[in-house]
């Protein structure tokens, strides 16, 4: 076996969903435990300080960006399965979205910051649905804007913390 060859199947075995051959394949949960499940992501968008104010005072043309946002976030975690294709469909228990504005500084541009809470008892997390409703609700801020500045940009979205599961806590530096 070549090291490259070595390299990859150690890869591989690190890599849920991947098998011993490094076929893709869907990660058998069915003999973890359910336990409480709980994961955080945040990211954000920059903007002109124009777009936020517009954003903030309730007059897009297209309606309340935050609102429309927050509800698109929602639908966004209840169809992460059938978005990324190895994920397991869950029955989540909640999923919450914020949104904090902030106006433009010295030190940065204005920018909307997203974060949503998704929760489950299952026998698997739920940072895909976490990650893929910041994803969904920041692109609908994009769609709600773009009339008013195309340069927004969608910046460090991370999985912020996770609890539960054989893994235990993770809470990002």
């Amino acid at each position: 076996m070549s090291v490259r060859n070595k390299h990859d199947s150690e890869a591989h075995q690190a890599l849920t969903h991947f098998d011993a051959e490094g076929q893709a394949h869907m990660v058998d949960v069915a003999g973890k435990a359910s336990t409480h499940r709980i994961a955080v992501a945040g990211g954000r968008i920059e903007m002109l300080p124009a777009t936020l104010a517009i954003i903030k005072s309730g007059t897009a043309k297209k309606g309340d960006v935050l609102g429309i946002a927050r509800i698109a976030g929602i639908q966004a975690a209840k169809k992460t399965s059938d978005l990324i294709p190895l994920c397991h469909p869950l029955a989540l228990t909640r999923v919450a979205i914020e949104f904090v504005t902030a106006h433009a500084t010295a030190t940065g541009a204005s920018h909307v910051f997203c974060t949503a809470t998704v929760e489950t008892v299952g026998p698997t997390g739920v940072e895909m649905e976490a990650l893929t409703a910041v994803q969904v609700a920041l692109l609908t801020i994009y769609d709600m804007c773009k009339a008013a500045d195309r340069g927004m940009t969608m910046t460090d979205v991370k999985l912020m913390e996770k609890h539960g599961g054989k893994s235990g806590s993770f809470v990002a530096p």
